[in-house]
């Protein structure tokens, strides 16, 4: 009987250990999405304020940008420079943000 009431507390400490982890993983994937979001919208308000695009902490922000924009980078194609990265940039960060906040609900349903 000893045994099996072992057995049962360590199922319990196993299964609160898993929902744990799988609390983490979530949290870190919301985070990792707001981060790339906010890279984005540092950039989006740095180019649409007229930071020196030469200056190391715009040039920062861009470079981390571009790749985070993925596919949306050219998604719109408007002339003005200001225009572009606004819209296409800032789907773009919506984009992580949503995707963020649906895989983090997705991951705690495991739980």
């Amino acid at each position: 009987m000893a045994q099996h009431a072992e057995s049962g507390r360590s199922s319990e400490s196993a299964g609160v250990t898993r929902a744990q982890v799988v609390g983490i993983v979530a949290s870190v994937v919301r985070w990792v999405g707001l981060l790339c979001t906010l890279i984005l919208v540092i950039h989006i308000l740095l180019t649409v304020g007229n930071a020196n695009p030469n200056n190391g902490i715009t040039s920062f922000f861009a470079s981390w940008a571009d790749p985070l924009a993925l596919g949306f980078r050219d998604l719109f194609t408007p002339s003005d420079p200001k225009a572009f990265v606004l819209v296409n940039y800032g789907i773009a960060a919506l984009f992580w943000l949503i995707a963020a906040s649906v895989l983090a609900k997705i991951i705690r349903r495991f739980a």
